[in-house]
């Protein structure tokens, strides 16, 4: 989705006149329910064509990627007979066991994006993913941040948007 009616909302260009009225109404015409399950929001910005020239840093091989992906679906198989996006609520609770404190970090930053509760359980299901691709048993903090992280991009563009 586009961060605004024009498309450049935030763009270093500065090409973008939309006012916050008009942002916060074309964000709007997306429901929250329907925002709601969408698993990640990322923003995307725009590359610079000096970017896009063979200067570039190479990125992660696809070879790469595909070993990694294929390992953590033989965990989530391993561990659930399943993926980690057809288990049920009960089954992502006791696949994504929290710390305290961790438990506590997740419905903070429920009640601070103002997310649901399927929110809740769509944060754990991403955070175990992002764990089973990095290799852990566990949950830990930095896949629930990164998790919580990937629910935000949309709702920090409009500031006051209210899903």
């Amino acid at each position: 989705m586009n961060p605004c009616p024009c498309g450049y909302a935030g763009d270093a260009s500065g090409r973008c006149r939309c006012t916050p009225d008009a942002v916060r109404r074309y964000v709007a015409r997306i429901s929250g329910p329907l925002l709601d399950r969408i698993d990640l929001h990322v923003a995307v910005p725009r590359v610079a064509l000096a970017e896009l020239g063979g200067d570039a840093a190479p990125g992660e091989a696809s070879a790469e990627v595909r070993m990694r992906v294929a390992a953590a679906r033989a965990r989530q198989q391993g561990r659930a007979g399943r993926p980690n996006a057809q288990l049920n609520n009960a089954e992502v609770l006791r696949a994504c066991p929290l710390y305290r404190d961790d438990r506590a970090l997740l419905e903070r930053a429920l009640e601070k994006l103002g997310l649901s509760a399927r929110a809740y359980h769509r944060i754990l299901r991403v955070a175990r993913t992002i764990a089973d691709l990095g290799g852990d048993d566990a949950v830990g903090r930095d896949a629930l941040l990164e998790a919580i992280q990937l629910r935000r991009a949309l709702r920090e563009e409009v500031p006051d948007y209210v899903a």
